[in-house]
C-alpha cells in the first residue's frame, strides 16, 4: 500500500468472479469457489503469497465464471468491492473446492481488464476513502438531517432485538462507535434483503444517495419485527391461558375422561403416553416405553433423535401384545374347508385335524413349527394359506429365498440410521394379533453373506422352548412368538442346516398321480381359468380324457403348474373364438341358401359340439359349448412335447430304465452302453457324481466276477468282458449333474444286456444301491420314483426289498397299476429285467473257490 495520509488499494487487483452473493464494504462473506479461474486464484495468489498485498483481491458481484478455461469471459460488473482474504480452507468432497472467508474494505471500478488468463487481473481506481473507517471523526454537517434519520431507524431496529444476545448488545455499540458513512453497508448487509437490492447499495457510489435507498430498507425490516412480535404476543396468551387450566386437570387409575381428550388431541406426546399406558404390553416393554417418552419430551424436535424414537414408541403401541384371534375348534367343519380347498395331501389334513383337537383339550397349547418339504407346484404354499382359513386366523407369508441378511429376520439395532424390525415383527404388525400362520416360504434357499446367516438368526424364532421370548434388536424387548403357527416350505432338505431342521416338524409332500391331476384339473384348476378368462361351462367343455392327455403328453412335472397354463392357453384359444362368434353374430344374417330341407341337415349335423379345429365354415359363430378334443390340443398346443418313447429306446440291447430322484420330484433315466475294440478302458458321461462313478465299478466288478455263471462274453467270445475292449456308459440329459448310488443295479442291468444281447424288458424301471457282493441295499425317494415310473407308463417296478415298508406310503390305484419286484439281490433283479428271467449256468462244479 501507499503509504501517506489516505490508505490506498493496490492499482491492479486479481478478480474473484461470484455470481450467488454481494460483498458490502465493511461486511464479511464467507464463498464457495469451485470455478477453474477462481480456482487457479486462490492457488497462485492467495496460497501461495506472502505479503499483506497479495491478500487483497477484487470481488465481483453479479458475473459468473466460466467452467471451462477455454470459454471467454462474460461482462463483468463494473462496480466491486476491495476485500482481505482472512482465511482459506479447502476440501475434495464432493469435488475439489476452495471456502474463502473475505471481508470488504471498499468500492473500486474497473478501467481495464489486463488479463484474463491463468485468473482475470484488472486496473482500477479506488472509489471510497479508507481513512474514514480509522479515524472517530463524525461529519454531521457534512451528512446533516439524512444522517440523523439513518441512525435514529438504525437505532429502533437494534433496540427491538433481544439486547441479551451478545452480538445484538456489540452491534449496539457499534452504531455509537462506527462513523456515520459506514453504517449504510453494514446494516445492509446484516438485514434482510435480496442480492438485487445489496448490488444497487454497491453501485450507489455518492454517500447522500446510499442513505436514502438505505432507509426504506429499514423502514421494511422495522414492520416486519412488529408484526412478528404482535404474533409471538398474541401465542404467548394462548399458551399462558392452556398452562392455567392444565393443572386442574386429573388422571386417575391411568384413564382420562372425555372431556379431557379433546384438549389432548392437540398434544401429539401427551396422546402417546395415553396410548402407552393403556396398552397391553408386558411390564419390561411398559417400563423401557415410559423411559423413552421422558426422553422424548424433553427433546427438541429438530433433533435428529426426536424422529427416531417417536417412530419407536409408536410401533411399540401397534403391536399385537395381547391381541388375538379365537380359532375355529369344530373338526368336522375343518376337514369340509381342506377338502374342498385341496385334493389328496392326507398327511397335512391329518395334521392339521390333530392340532385342532389337541387345542380343545388344551387351551394355551403352543403353535407347531411344520415344515412341508416338496417339489414345486403341488401347492405347499396354497396349503398353508388354507390352514389358516380353516383355524379362522390371520396369514401372513414372509418369502425368504436369496435372504442374506440376518437383519431382516432380527431387525437392525436402533443406533443405525435407517434402522427398522426384522420381518417377523413387521408381519405381526401388519396383521395385528399375536397368534397368525406365518408361511416361511423358500426356508431352503437362505443364504449367507457378511452381513451375518439368517438361518442361524431362525433357530430363536422357530423353537418352542425360546421364541416366548423372542428379541427383535430393534425392539430390544421381548415378545412371545408362542402362539404364531409357523409353516416353513421347501424343495429339499439337502440345503437346510441340520439345527435348524431338527426344530421343524417336517412333512413330506410327493408329487401327484395322474388321477389326483385329472382331478385337481376339473375340481379347482379348469373352474379358476373359465373365471380368469370370462368364460362360462356353457361356452367350454374339456373331458377327462382330454385332460388326461396334456398331463401325459404335454407336462411332465411332480406337480400342476404346467398343467395349470396349458389350460389357460385352451382358454385363451376359445375366447378368441367366442369373441370372434359374438361380433359375427352383431353383423346382419346372411341370405338363406336352399330348401327347408336342406336347413333341417345343418341343423341335425350341427348341434354336436364342435371342436375348436373344425374349418366348415369359419364365417359362422362357433356351436356352444366348443368341445375342446385331441385335435384341438394339436392346434392350440402343438405338437406333443412327450411321447411315449419308452418302448422305442429299449430297441436294442445295453439300454436300461433307472428311477432317479430330485427336487422337482422323480424322473425316468435311461442308462445307455456299448462297447468296442480297446485296452479295456471305462468311460462315464453325463456329468456324473464320484458315487454313481463309484456304483460303475461296482457293477462292472461284479459282472466280471459273475461272467461264466452269467455266460457273458466279449466280442472275441472271452469271459474276461475288458480283454481288448472298451466299455462307454452315458447318462442322458447330460447338462444335468447326477449323483448317488441308487443307479447301481440300472447300471448292472445295462452292462448284462449289453454282453448277452438280450433286450431289457420295455416296462420295467429299477432303483437300488449295489455292494460288490451282489446284494442290493435301499435307497431314498421310493414315493417319488414310483410316481415317475407311474407317468411314464411303466408297468413293473423294481425296489429293494429294504424298501417295501415305503410302498405303505403310494396310492392304492397306482399300487393295483403297477407291479412291484422286491430284490435282495442282484439275481433276482436280472430275473425281472428280461424275458423269461436270467438265469445262470447249471451245476456248481464249474465254480472253483479262490479263498
Amino acid at each position: 500500500m501507499a503509504a501517506g495520509s489516505a490508505i490506498q488499494i493496490p492499482t491492479r487487483l486479481p478478480l474473484l468472479l461470484t455470481h450467488e452473493s454481494v460483498l458490502l464494504p465493511g461486511s464479511t462473506m464467507r464463498t464457495s469457489v469451485d470455478s477453474p479461474r477462481n480456482m487457479q486464484l486462490v492457488r497462485s495468489r492467495l496460497l501461495k503469497g506472502t505479503s499483506l498485498r497479495s491478500t487483497i483481491i477484487g470481488v465481483i458481484p453479479n458475473t459468473s465464471d466460466p467452467t471451462s478455461d477455454c470459454d471467454d469471459l462474460p461482462n463483468l460488473h463494473r462496480i466491486g468491492t476491495a476485500a482481505l482474504a482472512v482465511q482459506v480452507v479447502g476440501s475434495n468432497w464432493p469435488k475439489p473446492h476452495y471456502t474463502l472467508l473475505v471481508t470488504g474494505l471498499c468500492r473500486f471500478q474497473i478501467l481495464q481488464l489486463l488479463k484474463e488468463k491463468p485468473y482475470p487481473v484488472a486496473e482500477v481506481q479506488q472509489l471510497d476513502r479508507l481513512e474514514q473507517f480509522t479515524n472517530g471523526h463524525k461529519s454531521e454537517e457534512e451528512l446533516g438531517e439524512l444522517s440523523e434519520q439513518f441512525y435514529k431507524y438504525a437505532v429502533q431496529l437494534v433496540e427491538m432485538l433481544d439486547m441479551s444476545v451478545p452480538a445484538v448488545a456489540k452491534l449496539r455499540r457499534l452504531l455509537d462507535n462506527l462513523p456515520r458513512e459506514a453504517l449504510p453497508d453494514i446494516l445492509t448487509s446484516i438485514i434482510r434483503t435480496t442480492n438485487q437490492e445489496k448490488l444497487q447499495i454497491l453501485d450507489a457510489v455518492r454517500l447522500e444517495e446510499r442513505f436514502k435507498m438505505t432507509i426504506p430498507l429499514l423502514v421494511r425490516q422495522i414492520e416486519g419485527l412488529k408484526l412478528l412480535q404482535k404474533t409471538r404476543k398474541s401465542k404467548q396468551d394462548d399458551d399462558k391461558r392452556v398452562v392455567a387450566i392444565r393443572p386442574n386437570r386429573r388422571i386417575t387409575h391411568g384413564s382420562i375422561t372425555e372431556d379431557e381428550e379433546e384438549e389432548e388431541d392437540h398434544d401429539d406426546v401427551v396422546m402417546l403416553e395415553k396410548k402407552i399406558r393403556t396398552s397391553s404390553m408386558s411390564e419390561q416393554a411398559l417400563k423401557v416405553c415410559l423411559k423413552e417418552i421422558k426422553r422424548l419430551k424433553k427433546m427438541p424436535q429438530s433433533m435428529p433423535e426426536y424422529a427416531l424414537t417417536r417412530n419407536y414408541l409408536e410401533l411399540m403401541v401397534e403391536l399385537p401384545w395381547n391381541k388375538n384371534t379365537k380359532d375355529r375348534l369344530e373338526i368336522r367343519a375343518a376337514r369340509i374347508v381342506l377338502d374342498n380347498d385341496h385334493y389328496a395331501m392326507e398327511k397335512l389334513k391329518k395334521r392339521v385335524l390333530e392340532y385342532l383337537a389337541v387345542r380343545q383339550l388344551k387351551n394355551n397349547l403352543k403353535g407347531p413349527i411344520l415344515c412341508f418339504v416338496g417339489p414345486p407346484g403341488v401347492g405347499k404354499t396354497s396349503v398353508g394359506r388354507s390352514i389358516a382359513k380353516t383355524l379362522g386366523r390371520e396369514f401372513h407369508r414372509i418369502a425368504l429365498g436369496g435372504v442374506c441378511d440376518q437383519s431382516d429376520i432380527r431387525g437392525h439395532r436402533r443406533t443405525y440410521v435407517g434402522s427398522m424390525p426384522g420381518r417377523i415383527i413387521n408381519g405381526l404388525k401388519t396383521v395385528g394379533v399375536n397368534n397368525p400362520v406365518f408361511l416361511l416360504d423358500e426356508v431352503d434357499k437362505l443364504a449367507k453373506s457378511l452381513q451375518g446367516d439368517p438361518a442361524a438368526a431362525l433357530l430363536e424364532v422357530l423353537d418352542p422352548e425360546q421364541n416366548h421370548s423372542f428379541t427383535d434388536h430393534y425392539l430390544n424387548v421381548a415378545f412371545d412368538l408362542s402362539q404364531v403357527l409357523f409353516i416353513a416350505t421347501a424343495n429339499t432338505t439337502a440345503t437346510i442346516p441340520p439345527a435348524l431342521l431338527d426344530r421343524m416338524e417336517v412333512i413330506q409332500v410327493p408329487g401327484y398321480t395322474q388321477e389326483e391331476k385329472i382331478e385337481i384339473a376339473h375340481r379347482h384348476l379348469i373352474p379358476k381359468q373359465l373365471e380368469l378368462h370370462g368364460l362360462t361351462p356353457q361356452q367350454i367343455q374339456i373331458p377327462q380324457v382330454t385332460t388326461l392327455g396334456i398331463i401325459t403328453r404335454y407336462t411332465r412335472e411332480a406337480g400342476v403348474r404346467a398343467l395349470d397354463r396349458k389350460l389357460g392357453a385352451i382358454c385363451r384359444a376359445v375366447a378368441v373364438k367366442v369373441a370372434e362368434g359374438q361380433h359375427k353374430e352383431a353383423k346382419p344374417d346372411r341370405a338363406e341358401v336352399g330348401e327347408g330341407e336342406d336347413c333341417k341337415e345343418h341343423i341335425t349335423e350341427d348341434a354336436k359340439p364342435e371342436s375348436i379345429s373344425d374349418t366348415a365354415d369359419l364365417s359362422l359363430p362357433p356351436e356352444m359349448p366348443i368341445l375342446i378334443d385331441f385335435h384341438a390340443l394339436k392346434d392350440i398346443l402343438g405338437p406333443p412335447m412327450y411321447d411315449m418313447e419308452v418302448s422305442e429306446r429299449l430297441s436294442q440291447p445295453g439300454v436300461a430304465i433307472g428311477l432317479a430322484w430330485t427336487p422337482l420330484g422323480g424322473e425316468i433315466m435311461f442308462v445307455e452302453a456299448s462297447r468296442m475294440d480297446g485296452d479295456g478302458q471305462l468311460t462315464l458321461t453325463g456329468q456324473l457324481g464320484d458315487v454313481m462313478k463309484e456304483s460303475a465299478h461296482l457293477a462292472i466288478s461284479w459282472l466280471r466276477s459273475n461272467a461264466k455263471r452269467y455266460r457273458l462274453t466279449n466280442a472275441s467270445g472271452s469271459f474276461d468282458l475288458l480283454d481288448n475292449t472298451d466299455i462307454h456308459l452315458h447318462f442322458p440329459a447330460g447338462a444335468v449333474t447326477k449323483d448317488g448310488p441308487s443307479a447301481g443295479v440300472t447300471i448292472v442291468t445295462c452292462l448284462a444286456s449289453l454282453f448277452s444281447g438280450r433286450l431289457v424288458c420295455s416296462d420295467v424301471a429299477m432303483t437300488g444301491e449295489i455292494t460288490l457282493r451282489g446284494l442290493v441295499l435301499p435307497v431314498g425317494g421310493i414315493k417319488d420314483k414310483v410316481l415317475a415310473a407311474h407317468r411314464a407308463g411303466l408297468k413293473r417296478v423294481i425296489i429293494p426289498q429294504r424298501n417295501e415298508k415305503d410302498l405303505e406310503e403310494i396310492a392304492a390305484h397306482v399300487r393295483q397299476d403297477l407291479t412291484f419286484v422286491l430284490a435282495a439281490g442282484l439275481d433276482e433283479v436280472l430275473n425281472a429285467a428280461f424275458d423269461g428271467g436270467f438265469a445262470a449256468k447249471a451245476g456248481l462244479e464249474h465254480f472253483n473257490s479262490k479263498l
